[in-house]
């Protein structure tokens, strides 16, 4: 059969179901939606102004990615902030971001390096200024610049789902003096991806997320 000519419905269903779950998933990690929080779909849509359907995926989603805990027929909440769930997704996120960094390399232009040192003096004037929210935004910009250069689709899909299961765990590190140590990472990570050093830049992007502090027990 023929493929269909209009396919915009489809398009905006799955535009406002990301929508929902990235409004749903920022909530949680910013901790608008605090652990152990009931989440019902009725008030999430309500609040969202949205139909329940693209809640309840979106639900399904963050359970997938340990930021929900579903209990068919009972309840959904938000999870507890799990050690050995972080861990995990840090040794993820870490060996992702190797392989962006090893892949993007080579393809690193003036303008790319330009984009990550103007993140870093951001990150480094949020740090000093003690606000968490332009210091995340700054440390996604300069990590997203080789994660796009790379343009590795499976990777990103890895990342899209572990990420913000460490975002809780570094609100904690970047509201301390400890982010002056990403600072200076951040700085050698740059200075090898502008020598082309694709090893040494992909071993310290390695270490930046695999330093992430996660207490034992």
């Amino acid at each position: 059969m023929p493929i269909p000519s209009d396919d915009s419905p489809v398009i905006e269903r799955k535009l406002l179901r990301d929508d929902v779950y990235g409004r749903l998933r920022n909530a949680i990690v910013d901790g608008t939606l605090a652990p152990g929080e009931q989440l019902r779909d009725a008030d999430l849509a309500a609040w969202l102004g949205v139909s329940r359907t693209p809640v309840r995926e979106a639900l399904l989603r963050l359970s997938e990615a340990g930021l929900v805990v579903v209990q068919p027929g009972r309840s959904t909440a938000v999870s507890s902030v799990d050690r050995r769930a972080v861990r995990d997704a840090r040794d993820v996120v870490a060996a992702m971001h190797e392989v962006a960094v090893r892949e993007a390399v080579g393809g690193l232009t003036d303008t790319h390096l330009d984009a990550m040192r103007d993140a870093n003096r951001r990150f480094a004037q949020a740090v000093a200024d003690g606000d968490l929210e332009a210091a995340l935004r700054a440390d996604d910009d300069l990590h997203g610049v080789p994660v796009r250069v790379a343009a590795n689709r499976a990777l990103i899909a890895v990342l899209d789902q572990f990420t913000p299961v460490l975002r809780r765990a570094e609100r904690l590190r970047f509201s301390t003096r400890s982010g002056q140590a990403s600072i200076e990472r951040h700085d050698e990570l740059i200075r090898l991806c502008a020598a082309g050093d694709a090893a040494g830049a992909a071993a310290v992007a390695f270490d930046t997320f695999h330093s992430l502090a996660v207490d034992e027990g």
